[in-house]
């Protein structure tokens, strides 16, 4: 019997320590939640959804794209990637997706929006980070990158340039 409770001590210790690893990997790497807002009317001759997560690079691009587009006739909408659940698709002229490779996949939000939205996806433009800069969802055209700041000018250079056809721009 001492045995098995030596066995099962270090498994549960084991367990635990993993649990805790995993506990502040989520604290430490998790996307802080964006806040939502709007930029120009939502009258306006052109509608852009920008649906992101918040982190130091995301937020840059997210500003950058935003400070671009709010001198031209665009209404824009930036919210949360958990949001997407309600968004319809038709509301916009294009929409862009900004997410991180969390835990091996993409946010389940993300997922979702792209599972039920295939019809959709020529006005879509997806950036998708991770620590090798190379993951992305199969069957999405999508820009992928590792979250450098040096690089944020670049993608979002190549983001716009995607975006103004569907803007009309």
């Amino acid at each position: 019997m001492k045995k098995f409770r030596k066995i099962l001590l270090v498994f549960l210790s084991a367990a635990v320590v993993f649990l805790v690893f995993m506990f502040w990997y989520q604290n430490e790497y998790a996307m802080d939640h964006v806040q939502e807002y709007e930029v120009n009317s939502p009258g306006e001759n052109s509608r852009l959804l920008l649906a992101t997560q918040g982190s130091e690079f995301k937020n840059t691009i997210t500003t950058a794209i935003v400070d671009y587009y709010k001198t031209e006739p665009v209404y824009i909408k930036v919210i949360d990637v958990s949001a997407l659940v309600g968004v319809n698709p038709n509301n916009y002229d294009a929409l862009l997706v900004i997410h991180t490779w969390e835990n091996w996949k993409p946010p389940s939000s993300v997922k979702s929006f792209m599972d039920r939205t295939t019809d959709d996806r020529d006005k879509m433009v997806v950036l998708t980070t991770s620590g090798e800069g190379s993951y992305k969802m199969e069957g999405v055209d999508a820009f992928t990158g590792e979250s450098i700041l040096d690089e944020t000018p670049m993608f979002v250079g190549e983001i716009i340039k995607k975006l103004n056809p569907l803007l009309k721009l």
